[in-house]
């Protein structure tokens, strides 16, 4: 295997995500990620500039992968019901095959300083996906799926933090595992609402 291949990027990141999930990004160190890689301090250092930049394009990875899932979501078509059903399945599915990438990725808006490298780049990507959630929302709207008295990041903002919930609920409590049942139950709740529905007179 050439030291310099994408092979070896690939093997850095994984012994990486996994020092740093287990560890925290402080803990970690360079030579406990190359020794669990089996790969050189130059080899590492010939894909990353340094661990700041290992954790970076983990974060990175993170985030763009969550927005693959919701294109791919989308990608789908359907109406705005099955669409956001199919996000939140998307989302379970992904987060339940990729736990210690998605709690680095939840950790970075959390930590404190020096848990985390200094100017950390990912707010742009988390706006990206949240933007691409309104822009279904603002769409539904305009459809008539969905109701106008609400302004439409006010309304992405409420599924998008239901979805995201779930999300840590499963990072925080393995048990707990959403799935496609749970995904229609929570589209279900945004559409429909908690309160008790009035029942149609009979005349």
């Amino acid at each position: 295997m050439l030291k310099h291949g994408p092979e070896t990027r690939i093997q850095i990141l994984r012994a990486a995500l996994k020092r740093f999930a287990d560890a925290g990004y402080a803990a970690a160190s360079v030579q406990q990620i190359v020794d669990d890689a089996k790969v050189s301090k130059p080899a590492l250092y010939y894909h990353f500039a340094d661990k700041a930049g290992l954790f970076q394009a983990l974060v990175h990875e993170a985030h763009d992968q969550r927005y693959r899932v919701l294109q791919e979501a989308t990608a789908r078509g359907g109406d705005f019901r099955r669409q956001a059903e199919n996000i939140l399945a998307g989302l379970f599915a992904f987060f339940r095959e990729n736990r210690e990438l998605m709690r680095i990725a939840f950790a970075t808006m959390f930590a404190a300083p020096g848990e985390i490298p200094e100017n950390l780049d990912y707010a742009g990507k988390c706006e990206r996906n949240f933007e691409f959630v309104h822009s279904l929302i603002k769409r539904a709207q305009k459809n008539g799926e969905l109701d106008k008295r609400f302004k439409s990041e006010e309304l992405a903002f409420g599924f998008y933090g239901m979805a995201n919930f779930y999300l840590v609920a499963h990072l925080v409590c393995p048990d707990s595992e959403p799935d496609e049942l749970t995904a229609k139950k929570i589209v279900e709740l945004f559409l429909a609402g908690a309160a008790p529905k009035k029942r149609a007179k009979k005349s």
